[in-house]
């Protein structure tokens, strides 16, 4: 109705509300909705400052707690250490002389990410240095960030490949090894390789304090690894320099004289070992098959060629095991010099077995049993001790047992134990069978003879310094009492009679009193495990003079052709190494020298080859090998008596030869060659040297020979 406040909603049949109740509702509806806007709002901040707040804790996490991690990890993405080797120490004899050394060279490597045209500088590197293209081409490839192409080069090679000035191709300092006397103590000195990591000899056992501490270089680049700074990290350090107890003139004269006795007797090997038994100094070691440290190995043969033979070689010692079964005997007091002895006429039966002597024998004193080396004498000594005392002496003279020298490899030895023996090892071993020795150990049981009993163990390395500064001795090793010196001074005389009237006669001495004991034992036939009735091991052991024992000389040839007897061939050497080295070592002379003929000067341009003749029918022990004056031996007639010889007599002075324009190689070459000492400074090509070149050089002088690029 028209006066009313409401009315019916024709199409819907409802009432309208009024107007008020209308805005009332519409405003309440208004506000629910601003409520939920805000809620949202709210929410959404919230979550935002929360995001924020995570990313703000993992920002921080990572730049400031986890920052030294993420730079390390930057600083191996865009730098690289590069090793720099320290120069390896120098080893000298006891005098001083070098025997090994290093000089710097030059190594090429190659980054080759930076090389545009791998083909081009592989054809060109190939060309320079003589390696496959190939080769040269696939290290070029290679998609890593360093490569070496070729490492110790000569400085001729190096300075024309520096001149082409290639991309990508560096230069690395190294630091080569130079053994200046060649092959001259090469198996005491011993090898590196090409990392110049010791391989055998002192090289190997002072490894530690040769190769010195290497330093290290931090070289900085860039995303495609091109390199724009370095920094030095470390500086290397040097590595201490050895010397060794070796003299490299009494060292000459064994390998010259076994140089000899090889070509002579025709031995498959050999060597001649010069002790210092008051200090145990090894003086010298020469060894047959030899090699030169210089060179490489290229075969099977050059590397059998690096075993040391005194060293790592073990042998039955024959006769010259009498002086153990003797000295023993002696000390226990079963026997005397002057007892006699019935030798049965060169047989005696042990354990059912019948044993021959080398020679028939009726009475003979136990003096004489040593002297003329009679087994059946020496057999009846050595059934006195019995098992277990031989076997005790065989140790405490050291057998069965490393002397400990510093050498790697050492062998100990073949012995057993007294309870293992046979019925028959009691006469085996008394006479040197049964046992194995190497000529080290040799060398060392006669210096206890030589030193009144007492056992001192055999060493090679004198002292170690570095550059600069005192040489600091090795400490040395105890020694220990074998027999007393009763005992030892009455060996010794009955090894001077050895060598005056017994198997030794060609070992005497001229000058110098002398004791001494020849050895020949049968090897083993591998074929048939029995022994040999080809194939020998001769040998002799000496010492001078026989007071007071200033070396002891032990000379060893396995498996001579023709005379084989340790008398007929090793013991003529011992009067050449000897003689000559008392001389030198200032040992005075005891004895009067019968006068012998000079051999006429020849001036250096006449070099000519004299033939003279050596043998004398009174003294055939003479005529054996050839007087230390003598510089080179011709062909002999025959092995053990030869009626002539053709050798070069002593020349004048030397001339020194023109080392202008050489590499260091080259001139250590040709020096080693010569036998001329040589001081070498810097590095390079030689541009000056003192004396000048074509100058007379005294014996003994070095020539100074600088070096430049």
């Amino acid at each position: 109705m028209p006066g009313q406040g409401g009315g019916l909603d024709p199409t819907q049949g409802r009432l309208f509300p009024p107007a008020v109740e209308l805005g009332a509702s519409d405003g309440a509806a208004g506000a629910a909705g601003l409520n939920q806007t805000r809620r949202r709002i709210l929410w959404f901040a919230i979550l935002a400052f929360g995001w924020g707040a995570l990313i703000f804790l993992r920002q921080a996490h990572l730049q400031i707690g986890r920052r030294p991690f993420f730079e390390e990890k930057a600083r191996i993405q865009l730098q690289r250490t590069v090793v720099i080797r320290a120069s390896r120490g120098r080893i000298l004899d006891r005098r001083g002389r070098e025997l090994a050394i290093s000089a710097p060279v030059d190594s090429i490597c190659a980054m080759p990410a930076e090389v545009a045209d791998p083909e081009a500088a592989g054809d060109i590197l190939a060309r320079i240095i003589g390696l496959p293209r190939a080769e040269l081409v696939r290290k070029l490839r290679a998609r890593r960030g360093f490569c070496w192409i070729q490492r110790q080069v000569e400085p001729e090679v190096a300075e024309q490949v520096r001149a082409l000035n290639l991309r990508g191709i560096y230069f690395q300092k190294e630091s080569k090894r130079y053994y200046p006397k060649g092959r001259s103590a090469a198996h005491l000195v011993g090898a590196v390789d090409l990392d110049q990591i010791g391989q055998l000899g002192v090289e190997q056992a002072r490894e530690d304090q040769l190769q010195g501490k290497p330093g290290l270089m931090v070289v900085s680049a860039d995303a495609r690894r091109r390199s724009f700074a370095g920094a030095l990290a470390r500086e290397p350090e040097p590595g201490l320099n050895v010397v060794l107890t070796v003299d490299e003139r009494i060292q000459y004269v064994a390998e010259r004289e076994l140089s000899v006795a090889i070509q002579q007797t025709g031995a498959l090997a050999g060597s001649i070992v010069v002790l210092e038994p008051g200090t145990g100094a090894l003086l010298a070691v020469a060894n047959h098959p030899t090699f030169n440290p210089n060179e490489p190995v290229r075969s099977p043969g050059d590397l059998e060629a690096r075993r040391n033979f005194a060293v790592h070689s073990s042998f039955e010692p024959g006769s010259t095991f009498k002086l153990v079964t003797i000295a023993g005997a002696l000390e226990e007091k079963l026997t005397q010099p002057r007892e006699r002895l019935d030798c049965q006429w060169g047989a005696i039966r042990v354990g059912g077995r019948r044993i021959r002597d080398h020679k028939p024998f009726g009475v003979l004193t136990v003096e004489e049993i040593l002297a003329h080396s009679s087994d059946v004498g020496a057999i009846k000594l050595g059934m006195r001790l019995g098992n277990q005392r031989l076997s005790e002496y065989m140790q405490r003279f050291g057998f069965g047992r490393p002397t400990g020298v510093e050498l790697h490899g050492e062998a100990r030895g073949l012995t057993k134990p007294a309870a293992r023996w046979s019925r028959v090892s009691i006469g085996a071993i008394s006479m040197g069978q049964e046992v194995g020795v190497t000529a080290l150990q040799l060398a060392q049981a006669v210096g206890v003879i030589a030193n009144n009993g007492l056992l001192v163990p055999p060493r090679v390395v004198e002292a170690v310094f570095r550059t600069g500064e005192k040489p600091v001795a090795v400490p040395r090793r105890a020694g220990r009492q074998v027999v007393s010196p009763e005992t030892a001074i009455q060996v010794r005389k009955m090894m001077e009679v050895a060598i005056l009237s017994g198997t030794g006669k060609l070992a005497r001495l001229e000058g110098y009193t002398a004791g001494g004991k020849t050895g020949t034992a049968q090897k083993i036939d591998p074929r048939t495990g029995t022994y040999s009735r080809r194939d020998f091991v001769a040998s002799f052991v000496g010492l001078a003079p026989l007071s007071n024992p200033a070396i002891v000389v032990a000379i060893i040839l396995d498996s001579p052709r023709g005379l084989h007897s340790g008398g007929g061939v090793a013991a003529p050497i011992f009067p050449r190494v000897a003689g000559e080295v008392l001389r030198y070592v200032g040992v005075p002379q005891e004895l009067p020298v019968s006068p012998r003929p000079r051999p006429r000067r020849i001036p250096p341009d006449e070099r000519l080859l004299a033939e003279v003749d050596d043998f004398n029918p009174e003294r055939p022990e003479e005529a054996w090998a050839p007087g230390p004056a003598l510089a080179s031996v011709g062909p002999r007639s025959s092995p053990a008596w030869p009626a002539s010889a053709g050798v070069l007599l002593a020349v004048a002075d030397q001339a020194v030869p023109d080392f202008y324009g050489k590499s260091l190689r080259a001139v250590v070459e040709q020096a080693t060659g010569l036998g001329l000492e040589v001081e070498l400074r810097g590095n390079g090509v030689a541009r000056r040297q003192i004396p000048a070149a074509g100058s007379a050089l005294p014996a003994g002088s070095r020539v100074l020979i600088e070096f430049e690029r």
